[in-house]
């Protein structure tokens, strides 16, 4: 077993504002994502430029919290959604969806896109090898915040989370993602994306990994307890947002390499 560091959750506090961990790697993440950005864009011959990745920035900020959040509360909360429709709105209380956020961020760069005169997938394949520098770091706050562990179980690397109730050694399945969804899919895009791709790839490869990572980890990480198994004694409702994935990703892999169309200025 290794012992769980003990890291305050809280990063900087100024008087009554705390501001946590989780909400500064969100702040790293999409800072990080507008410098390479503007990186990209410089060797874009013109597709991009700096103000367009600043503004482009600001949207999928605003479509990763709104839709983060509101997909945590129908995911994951609908039940108690309906009984009081006003949970929406107490977002001190916590709670982000990935897929949520990503449906989110989607439906930003549709708007980006009508503004800009782009098109909506073009804009989506320049930014998806940004985003998993954000999936990482969100998953490094959780794990210091001590929230979303694993299942039990006594590999040497087990940890036990203060917040657990049980107190019981599980895997640090915060780390798992950030290994696979953060390090590995970051590296995964930004190489397969360093020479021009068809339309759709890029995206295509975000969906296909991303799924599959996904749905790896979920095997050795603790069911939101709300919901527990959906199906089988292991099915999780992350798996299930995750299974459509994979198979959009391959889809528009497919599809990509078969009409061979290239962004246009």
């Amino acid at each position: 077993m290794i012992a769980y560091p003990d890291i305050d959750p809280i990063a900087v506090s100024l008087g009554p504002i705390a501001i946590h961990w989780y909400g500064l790697m969100y702040l790293i993440g999409f800072v990080s994502a507008y410098y390479l950005g503007v990186y990209r864009a410089k060797r874009s011959d013109g597709l991009w430029t700096s103000e367009q990745v600043s503004d482009m920035i600001f949207y999928g900020a605003m479509g990763v919290i709104l839709g983060g959040r509101i997909g945590y509360i129908l995911f994951y909360q609908f039940p108690s959604f309906l009984d009081n429709p006003l949970m929406l709105f107490r977002i001190w209380e916590g709670g982000m969806s990935f897929h949520g956020g990503l449906l989110g961020v989607i439906f930003a760069m549709w708007m980006f896109a009508r503004k800009t005169k782009k098109h909506t997938i073009d804009i989506l394949d320049f930014v998806a090898p940004f985003v998993p520098i954000g999936l990482g770091l969100g998953r490094l706050g959780n794990f210091i915040g001590g929230e979303l562990w694993g299942k039990p179980t006594d590999v040497s690397w087990a940890m036990i989370f203060p917040g657990d109730p049980l107190q019981l050694t599980r895997h640090p399945s915060q780390l798992y993602q950030f290994a696979l969804e953060g390090v590995a899919l970051f590296a995964i895009l930004w190489f397969f994306s360093q020479k021009q791709k068809p339309r759709y790839c890029v995206s295509g490869m975000f969906l296909l990994f991303y799924g599959i990572f996904r749905i790896l980890v979920e095997f050795v990480r603790e069911p939101d307890p709300q919901l527990g198994y959906i199906a089988f004694g292991w099915l999780t409702q992350g798996q299930i947002l995750s299974t459509p994935m994979v198979l959009l990703g391959v889809g528009l892999l497919i599809v990509g390499y078969k009409l061979q169309r290239y962004p246009q200025k």
